[in-house]
């Protein structure tokens, strides 16, 4: 029993430094794009690490944004889901570790600038890469990046048509145009990355499940905002970025496999 109690803490010291890590890399690479000194996102000043990583207010009394402890508590629930029911096929644990803190990099990042980073993307390609061939072998899954790019890219393309469409016709109602996109190169690159993970034929199960997943939250959105009354005021709140369903879609693939028999 005791043997058990502190291997359970196992997954919560992980997820507890995942949460350091997704923190910070949120934090910086949006702004300076590399590992620099983390500062405070009200008043841009600097941390100690000691004060950042103890989550202590900026030397101008500024506190922490909710998201870091919001963040901390998630990457713990993930990975003691994760040590409880670990993903045998990209090879247990850690490797799922390591999958959950990309997943938490790029999800708080496209949430709070609407931004898929090319270097966030890139060691997620070599990381998809290598989970996938480990779970399924090498022609799967470049089949699997092949199919999410293709489809996604299909799909940009026609987004790009209905916005200029739109735009023109607002322009004809002389109103002014927006420039908002539903969908962004970002996001073909983060679906191909994806489908080097879950590999083919998933992929398109796995988009399907992420824009039926965008789809129901969105209708949730819309209705909360119209009950409220609040719906003419926060219509912007409506263009969600679509990264975040499409990890969600691709982590329940992956972390829950035994839904797809």
């Amino acid at each position: 029993m005791m043997s058990i109690s502190f291997s359970f803490l196992i997954p919560i010291l992980c997820g507890w430094l995942a949460g350091w890590v997704v923190n910070y890399l949120s934090d910086v690479l949006p702004t300076t794009r590399r590992l620099s000194t983390p500062a405070c996102v009200q008043c841009g000043a600097p941390f100690s690490w000691t004060d950042y990583l103890l989550f202590r207010s900026c030397t101008n009394g500024h506190s922490r944004q909710f998201r870091a402890w919001a963040v901390q508590v998630a990457m713990i629930v993930l990975c003691v889901l994760a040590w409880l029911q670990p993903p045998t096929k990209i090879g247990g644990f850690f490797p799922a570790l390591l999958l959950l803190i990309y997943f938490g990099i790029v999800f708080v990042i496209d949430m709070e600038h609407r931004l898929i980073l090319h270097m966030t993307s890139i060691v997620g390609a070599v990381l998809a890469l290598v989970l996938g061939i480990i779970a399924r072998g090498l022609v799967p899954t470049l089949l699997g990046g092949l199919g999410g790019f293709l489809i996604m890219m299909a799909f940009y393309l026609l987004g790009v048509w209905f916005s200029r469409v739109r735009a023109k016709r607002m322009v004809a109602q002389g109103l002014e145009a927006d420039e908002e996109e539903a969908l962004g190169a970002g996001d073909v690159i983060l679906v191909t990355v994806l489908g080097f993970l879950v590999g083919w034929p998933l992929v398109w199960f796995c988009i399907l499940l992420s824009i039926l997943l965008g789809g129901f939250f969105s209708l949730l959105l819309v209705v909360g905002l119209l009950v409220t009354r609040k719906y003419e005021k926060n219509a912007l709140m409506l263009f969600i970025p679509y990264g975040p369903y499409f990890l969600i879609g691709a982590y329940l693939i992956v972390f829950f496999p035994q839904f797809l028999d």
